[in-house]
């Protein structure tokens, strides 16, 4: 069992459950790639993939506190949405709460995003110097666009549940007292539909939406490899572990 990450499965659903509460959730490298092996390996018993978090977050982002500027983490990311986005067995993102940075690129991997109403959205990398990865340049931008992507990605912006699922973004957000019962209806429905057929559409609709995601994800990944020696990112990580403001030059 990796630490950090619940894996188990139950009635045909494979459950992944991030579970570093007092973290957010934030993820590495061992924990992603434990994800992504489970789903790669799921046998025919498996009808369906929930992956969620436990405490107030979905997944916070990368665990930047341990991060040792390598490539674990983006490489264990990169595998996992390969793996949700390639495999037959549909799946479905939990989201409980904050979805931030590649926690959001996890999020909105899945065929069907269900969140809290409390929770939101974030692609957080711009105030760490660093740009989106996890997909999320391919991910975000075919689910609401060129012009709203650039507004997550360049800004920063928050983007609550409600208003995730008004533009598109994600399936649907539910007040959280209604979120449980939701889940149940949407897993049982999906848990016991006709799994063959649900591979099918799934292959269908991500062989024209998500066309170019391979080459996103390598492109992130030399992007991003050159981002993290850069000033501005040594300066937003520490900003960030120092809970202070950033102060970018360009450089």
């Amino acid at each position: 069992m990796t630490e950090g990450v619940l894996i188990e499965t139950s009635d045909g659903v494979l459950r992944i459950t991030w579970n570093r509460p007092e973290s957010l959730n934030s993820v590495n490298g061992p924990m992603l790639d434990a994800a992504a092996e489970a789903i790669e390996t799921a046998g025919e018993d498996v009808r369906l993939v929930v992956v969620t978090g436990t405490g107030r977050a979905f997944c916070a982002g990368a665990d930047l506190a341990n991060a040792d500027r390598g490539t674990e983490t983006l490489d264990g990311a990169n595998r996992l949405v390969r793996a949700m986005t390639r495999s037959p067995i549909p799946v479905v993102s939990a989201v409980n709460g904050i979805a931030a940075g590649v926690g959001c690129s996890l999020a909105i991997a899945a065929d069907l995003t269900l969140a809290k109403s409390s929770g939101y959205f974030l692609l957080a990398f711009v105030n760490i110097g660093l740009m989106p990865d996890g997909g999320a340049t391919e991910l975000v931008a075919a689910s609401i666009g060129r012009a709203r992507a650039n507004r997550m990605a360049m800004l920063g912006e928050r983007l609550t549940a409600d208003d995730a699922a008004e533009i598109g973004l994600i399936y649907k957000s539910l007040d959280d007292e209604a979120y449980d019962a939701e889940l149940a209806m949407l897993t049982q429905k999906l848990g016991r539909g006709p799994t063959k057929a649900l591979g099918a559409m799934k292959g269908a609709i991500g062989a024209t939406t998500l066309t170019h995601l391979d080459e996103a994800l390598d492109r992130e990944r030399t992007d991003q490899i050159a981002l993290f020696d850069t000033a501005d990112a040594l300066e937003g990580g520490m900003a960030f572990l120092q809970k202070r403001p950033t102060e970018f030059t360009g450089k």
